[in-house]
């Protein structure tokens, strides 16, 4: 009987059944309660189609941010615009490759360089010919349609983040989030402020 009991410990131990073919409830049941499921650790069990979303939206946004933090460099006067600018563009790249890297883990698409089709949608976008305008301007004006325009545009980002705070469910981009909106409302009272 001693053998049996053993036996019996062994073959659990090693998640086979005790008993026969004809009995599948153990296997089941080992199965079932077996930590660590693989599912679960797998990038696609960690996020939702609004993290997707979110990612998707917010890359082609940061790039024209970036784009036009760029444009300060040869064409603002006022220092603060030009240093402004530059935390701008130094904040929003690594941004861009994080969620690019979150897209391609994910299996989504990485918008690329021209965006996507429902960029013109998003919250705080300039549209082609206001970008154009800003690249016609220097000095003061420039400073003036920069503020403006990147007021406009942070206000976008930031109710796009705000978003992602209420329905995501991946807590990298929640963190992101988070950073997005207490960042970018520092910076658009910043940006106020110049522009007084």
């Amino acid at each position: 009987m001693k053998r049996i009991v053993i036996l019996a410990l062994v073959l659990a131990a090693a998640g086979l059944p005790a008993t026969g073919c004809g009995s599948t409830g153990r296997t089941t049941l080992a199965v079932e309660s077996a930590p660590d499921a693989p599912a679960a650790s797998t990038p696609a069990a960690d996020h939702n189609g609004k993290d997707v979303m979110f990612a998707q939206m917010m890359i082609p946004h940061h790039r024209q941010a970036v784009e036009m933090a760029k444009l300060a460099e040869g064409r603002a006067v006022s220092d603060q615009v030009k240093e402004l600018a530059g935390k701008i563009e130094a904040a929003q790249e690594p941004e861009i490759r994080t969620m690019s890297g979150w897209l391609t883990a994910w299996g989504a698409q990485v918008p690329g360089e021209r965006g996507m089709p429902m960029d013109h949608d998003m919250p705080g976008m300039m549209s082609g010919q206001a970008m154009e305008e800003l690249k016609g301007l220097k000095g003061a004006a420039f400073d003036r349609a920069f503020l403006t325009m990147m007021i406009q545009h942070h206000e976008g980002a930031v109710a796009m983040a705000g978003q992602e705070q209420a329905e995501g469910v991946h807590e990298p981009a929640r963190r992101m989030a988070a950073d997005i909106v207490a960042g970018q409302s520092a910076e658009i009272a910043t940006m106020r402020r110049l522009l007084r």
